[in-house]
């Protein structure tokens, strides 16, 4: 009971075809202007994605490493998190952002209460009141419920469904609460690839849903496959989920993050990679190291 406690508390903190990939800096989303979409991966599931002339910065992870204890009751709770530093200095990632998105508060996607580097002014979507009034506590005066239909400046957002772990794990009261609700979201805009972020879930009947909606270009999936102790399966999606979006959609790119960075992922890029040779798929998935930019 202690442990799940402690689990429900640190969980809930927050005070077509790739035309380039490269290593680039901060200001490679605000210099290359010739692709439409840009998806820098930063750290975990933070990414800076250029998008029909906007930047937005997704699920913002931002500390120092080692800066919280790992998560209680998870894989690996000895090790701190982050597991590894940026590779970009926060400055330099906060360049040319027009607007932040929240999947969920869980400390590993939002830790914007603990920092002062975004700017409290900033557009800022969440997926709903709950997560809007802890975000508006913390300072944050322009806070925006993501809906089906929410436009931004030309962008199209809408928030999808998922399932932040099993059945049986929501079926534990406690725990249930403490993985709480995540949504994922589709960017459209016309002529524009449309790009679907999946978020924190397992494979799910939402995200078949989605997939048969909106038929999406790029897929970004949270692929770290994180565990529980003592539970059965993840809590997000793992491998064999890759090579499922991978069939799933044939002709979409799926680019995989979430990995190497937070202490109850169990599933590396190198395994991943490893992977993907092994069924051949290696034409339309990216693994992207931190500070990487795919451009489409």
């Amino acid at each position: 009971m202690q442990r799940m406690k402690a689990l429900i508390i640190a969980l809930s903190l927050a005070a077509g075809t790739a035309v380039s990939t490269a290593h680039a800096g901060a200001n490679a989303l605000a210099t290359v202007t010739s692709p439409a979409v840009q998806v820098q991966q930063i750290r975990n599931a933070t990414a800076k994605i250029h998008y029909a002339g906007k930047t937005f910065l997704v699920d913002p992870f931002l500390a120092k490493k080692g800066t919280y204890p790992g998560f209680p009751g998870t894989f690996n709770s000895q090790l701190r998190n982050p597991l590894v530093d940026l590779t970009l200095p926060v400055q330099d990632i906060m360049k040319g952002v027009d607007a932040v998105i929240v999947s969920h508060t869980h400390l590993d996607h939002w830790d914007g209460g603990d920092q002062q580097f975004i700017p409290k002014s900033i557009p800022l979507f969440v997926q709903d009141e709950t997560d809007a009034k802890l975000i508006r506590g913390q300072g944050y005066t322009d806070v925006r419920i993501l809906g089906e239909k929410t436009v931004f400046d030309g962008v199209q957002l809408s928030k999808t469904g998922g399932q932040h772990g099993t059945k049986e794990m929501y079926a534990n009261k406690p725990l249930g609460q403490a993985l709480g609700e995540a949504m994922g979201f589709v960017f459209q805009a016309p002529g524009v690839k449309t790009v679907y972020v999946v978020g924190d879930t397992v494979w799910h009947g939402a995200v078949d849903q989605t997939l048969a909606k909106f038929k999406p270009d790029v897929i970004i999936l949270n692929a770290g496959d994180a565990r529980m102790v003592g539970h059965t399966g993840s809590i997000i999606m793992g491998k064999d989920d890759v090579l499922h979006a991978y069939q799933a959609m044939p002709n979409a790119i799926i680019i995989a993050t979430h990995m190497d960075a937070i202490n109850h992922m169990t599933l590396s890029r190198k395994e991943l990679r490893e992977h993907v040779k092994q069924h051949g798929i290696e034409d339309r998935v990216r693994i992207p190291e931190d500070g990487e930019v795919l451009a489409f």
